[in-house]
């Protein structure tokens, strides 16, 4: 069972996406990574997201940056929202995350920063499996 699911709005978000499924996996976290577009397969993304039982989602998007909003309205699990730098150095993509309706929130980290995002979603299972926090931990002293 995936404990987090990584999904990715095109292809030229998969950098991000695969270092953020690399982090989570260094951890012993299970991942499904998918690339779905909330514009160009808005099925595809609902059916996934009804069906899938990972605790925590991490949506990478860039531009209009819906993605990650789009999932949030279709679940009540924790959604994480990565804005990509595509153009006006990400900050489209920021405050398109950013800025969600009262009751749907994404919790949004910095531009590209695919690390904090993978380790926010850590955090969050550590409150369910604490085996977690001691590796937490050690990935803190890395720094």
């Amino acid at each position: 069972m995936a404990k987090v699911a990584v999904v990715i709005g095109s292809k030229s978000d998969e950098e991000l996406g695969k270092n953020i499924v690399s982090l989570l996996e260094s951890f012993g976290i299970e991942c499904d990574y998918r690339i779905l577009s909330a514009h160009r397969n808005p099925e595809e993304l609902d059916e996934f997201v009804k069906n899938s039982d990972a605790e925590v989602f991490i949506a990478v998007a860039g531009l209009s940056a819906a993605l990650p909003g789009v999932i949030a309205s279709k679940t009540v699990k924790p959604v994480i929202g990565v804005p990509k730098e595509v153009k006006l150095g990400g900050l489209d993509a920021l405050l398109s995350i950013v800025q969600m309706p009262p009751g749907i929130p994404v919790a949004t980290v910095g531009v590209d920063n695919w690390k904090n995002a993978a380790i926010l979603a850590v955090e969050i299972l550590a409150l369910k499996y604490p085996s977690l926090n001691d590796k937490l931990l050690e990935e803190r002293r890395k720094k």
